[in-house]
This record gives C-alpha cells, structure tokens and sequence, in this order.
C-alpha cells in the first residue's frame, strides 16, 4: 500500500487562525457573562438595582452582552474572515485531471 503524503492546504492556515478568533471570542464572552452575572448579582435579592424591570446583573451580563458579542461576531466575520471554497482544492482537481 503506498503511503500518500500529507500536502498542505493553506486554507487550513486560514481556518485555524479564524478557529482561533472564534474561541477567543467565546472566552471574551464567557468573561464578559461571569464578571457581570456574578460582580453585580452577588448580593442578597433585595439590595439589586433594576433596569427596565430586569436585575442589573441580568441586565448586564445576559441583554447587553448577547446585544454586544453579536455585534463583535458580525464584525469578526465581516472584516476578518475569508470566503473560500470548503470542497476540494479546483486546483488539485484541475492537476489531477491533466494526469
């Protein structure tokens, strides 16, 4: 059996470095969730301040942070990632079929 040998595909660069983004962005949200949700819920139910009828650590952590990361995910996809073609490379195909 022969052995074929591994041949890098650049897209694979540019899908780890957009992987990367992504999982970046998800601890960035993460963080985002944990400092609010619990800085400013951590107190007793009777001391928290609302806004708009919500507890501010709801408020804060769950509304603005979807309504932020949202926005920075469309940034991130818009301005940082490449649309490319996920299929076979065309050009590996066109050299096969020159074979």
């Amino acid at each position: 059996m022969k052995k074929q040998e591994f041949i890098d595909d650049p897209r694979y660069r540019i899908a780890a470095k957009e992987a990367w983004m992504a999982i970046a962005l998800f601890l960035l949200n993460f963080c985002w969730w944990y400092a609010f949700a619990f800085w400013l819920g951590d107190q007793p139910p009777q001391e928290y301040s609302y806004i708009l009828g919500f507890p501010a650590w709801f408020f804060w952590s769950v509304i603005v942070g979807t309504a932020v990361f949202c926005a920075l995910a469309y940034i991130m996809v818009k301005h940082f990632y490449t649309d490319m073609p996920l299929g076979p490379d065309p050009c590996d195909s066109a050299a096969d079929e020159g074979r």
